[in-house]
């Protein structure tokens, strides 16, 4: 492959554009380590390969799971030292899922909880009374 057949490198501004984040926001994802591998031209601009576009995505959805900063930045270490590194990060996003499964449990409870309580408070509106026990506060009485 020649230097003409690489792909060409993206500015900050068309990297945001390309995965709706602002120049602001990959500036601090970059200042927090976790963007891996950015080259800068002569003028000191930071140019992008393709691959950060779905890198960001990655970075978003890890911290969106509630991953800690800390960790991803771990895991973006790891990213960097190649093959070697394969097993570390498979086991280190298996424990994150595992994290994920748990809360996705807690936040299905409380879901229900929510909803147990909305009805109760429809019965209440429609038959303007209230009702007899409170879905949440089995003690409660009229």
């Amino acid at each position: 492959m020649t230097a003409r057949d690489d792909p060409p490198l993206l500015l900050i501004g068309a990297l945001a554009a390309r995965c709706g984040k602002s120049v602001h926001a990959i500036r601090w994802y970059e200042a927090q380590g976790l963007v891996p591998g950015v080259q800068r031209d002569a003028g000191g601009r930071r140019r992008y390969r393709e691959q950060h576009v779905a890198w960001l995505e990655l970075m978003e959805r890890l911290r969106v799971t509630g991953m800690s900063i800390a960790e991803m930045r771990r895991y973006t270490e790891l990213v960097t030292q190649g093959r070697k590194s394969l097993a570390a990060r498979r086991d280190m996003l298996a424990a994150h899922r595992a994290e994920v499964l748990a809360t996705i449990s807690r936040w299905q409870e409380a879901l229900a909880a929510l909803d147990q309580k909305l009805d109760f408070y429809d019965d209440w509106i429609a038959t303007g009374e209230r009702p007899a026990r409170d879905p949440l506060n089995p003690r409660s009485k009229s």
